[in-house]
């Protein structure tokens, strides 16, 4: 095949591994399959995972500019302008100015205004009834009914994610599949980093104490908060809280922590956000580990640098990067460690979410069906064979 017939990508550091379309996929898929039986298996899930659903950071940004008028408008231009359009961005400059302002004694009600409408705004946005985006929904639902089901001698799957909305853990909810974030408690749901380190355990012996770990867990970590994130003070070695949220655009009264605030304790990141990149940056140094991005476009520096650093000090990590992202550093690296997988097949993009999930993530409990079932099969011959051999 001419290589302009090529629509597909498949490249392990700079070079490009296929020169077929049709074999290229098989390739790929191969390199998938035997990834994911690595020990450790990660995935980092940008906003492309929830496109369709919930608007682009650049939608929001032209939402917002079309309610704003006078000084207020001119300042939101400034801002946009300088920080291309990312919101995150603009959101991070205005709570340097206001804490600035703040330090000088002067009136931050102006300032205060500007945070509020870019808050609620994405609030809005990002406060929707999953369950009513049904393609999205659905998606989620079969990515985890993928993944979830691995050998008991491999580790739980970690999801780590920058979105803000709740298409994980409704989808988990929804399969009745245990998840742990972080958060524990009866009636009110606190953050503790060290509840990472829980697993989940059944009793399988009634006369001893022995248990085993349960299958179908999930690990999943919301790197930029979460709309149902609230701080509050209140008697606890940790003020985050997870609360129930009604599909409405009123935030909570408490404020919702959904995007990270350089200056909120005074260090490059504070609680939770600390913690949960603190989490991953471990995830990363563990041997014989994989990291699946998936709509993720390294826009987040702090991520950037965990990567790169996983890159400098794991020499068995694999980053496999669904996109194509040739303009970022770590695409421009020739390390056989890092994969990258774009392009299209006919009307597919095969580095979106809903084909990565419908044609290239395995199922990891189908194999687990097929081994039991091969095992009764054995074992059914055996009692069979017995069975001749006695008559």
């Amino acid at each position: 095949m001419n290589e302009k017939d090529l629509t597909i990508s498949f490249f392990q550091g700079t070079d490009n591994l296929i020169q077929d379309n049709e074999l290229g996929l098989k390739q790929i898929k191969q390199k998938i399959a035997d990834l994911s039986n690595i020990k450790n298996i990660n995935f980092l899930f940008g906003a492309g995972v929830s496109s369709g659903s919930i608007p682009t950071m650049k939608e929001m940004v032209r939402k917002i500019e079309n309610n704003l008028e006078n000084e207020m408008l001119v300042l939101f231009q400034e801002l946009k302008s300088n920080n291309d359009e990312n919101l995150e961005k603009m959101l991070g400059v205005l709570y340097s100015r206001r804490a600035a302002i703040l330090g000088v004694g002067k009136d931050i009600t102006f300032t205060n205004s500007l945070i509020e409408v870019i808050e609620n705004q994405i609030f809005k946005e990002i406060n929707i009834d999953v369950e009513s985006k049904k393609n999205n929904f659905e998606l989620y639902k079969s990515f985890y009914q993928k993944v979830t089901f691995r050998n008991k001698d491999l580790s739980r799957v970690n999801i780590f994610t920058t979105n803000n909305d709740l298409f994980n853990e409704r989808s988990l909810d929804n399969l009745n599949i245990n998840y742990n974030n972080g958060f524990g408690g009866g009636l009110k749901r606190f953050f503790n980093p060290a509840r990472f380190g829980y697993t989940y355990s059944r009793k399988i012996e009634s006369s001893i104490e022995k248990f085993e770990s349960l299958d179908n867990m999930i690990y999943l970590y919301k790197l930029h908060g979460s709309i149902n994130w609230i701080e509050k003070e209140e008697n606890s070695l940790f003020n985050i809280q997870e609360i129930n949220i009604a599909n409405t655009d009123s935030r909570p009264k408490d404020g919702v922590l959904i995007y990270p605030n350089p200056l909120k304790q005074n260090i490059s990141l504070g609680a939770p956000y600390s913690d949960l990149i603190r989490e991953l940056q471990k995830k990363l140094l563990l041997p014989h580990s994989v990291l699946f991005i998936v709509g993720y476009s390294f826009s987040d520096e702090h991520l950037n640098n965990i990567i790169y650093q996983a890159l400098s000090s794991n020499s068995s990590i694999s980053i496999v990067i669904f996109g194509d992202y040739s303009d970022k550093s770590i695409c421009k690296i020739d390390d056989k460690r890092i994969y990258k997988i774009f392009g299209k097949i006919g009307k597919d993009t095969i580095h979106y979410f809903e084909y990565i999930v419908n044609h290239l993530i395995p199922n990891l409990n189908e194999d687990k069906e097929k081994n039991v079932l091969k095992d009764f099969i054995d074992k059914l011959s055996e009692v069979e064979s017995s069975k001749i051999k006695e008559s």
